[in-house]
């Protein structure tokens, strides 16, 4: 399994930006992606989820309300939409894969321990 991430970039407060996930090995759409970042000095944090087969998705607390996940199963693509972005946004986004499985815990799902599969991270710079 390979991911590739791609989109980040240098923003002002308040912009947006969207991130591209894509997910090579997978015969199947039971799997989820995840997009979790970390800021320098902090630990890695749960973003967002999206289960591939049906499209649910979980958002951590901070994002909620600015930031969207979408899927593309035709092209094995996740995106990360971000809108009002903030400083506190500043950080490395990476992008991994989990089974299937990990949905049914809903804790699991942005829980960095239960995903298997990695991609590199990208950038994400919010400043004016």
């Amino acid at each position: 399994v390979q991911l590739q991430a791609s989109g980040g970039g240098l923003v002002q407060p308040g912009g947006s930006l969207r991130l591209s996930c894509t997910a090579a090995g997978f015969t199947s759409d039971y799997y989820i992606i995840g997009w979790f970042r970390q800021a320098p000095g902090k630990g890695r944090e749960g973003v967002s989820s999206i289960r591939m087969g049906n499209g649910s998705t979980r958002y951590g607390d901070s994002v909620k309300g600015r930031f969207t996940i979408s899927r593309d199963t035709a092209k094995k693509t996740v995106y990360l939409d971000m809108d009002s972005l903030n400083l506190g946004d500043t950080a490395v986004y990476t992008c991994a894969a989990a089974s299937g499985g990990v949905w049914n815990s809903l804790r699991a799902r942005l829980s960095p321990s239960a995903y298997a599969y990695w991609g590199q991270g990208t950038q994400v710079t919010v400043s004016s």
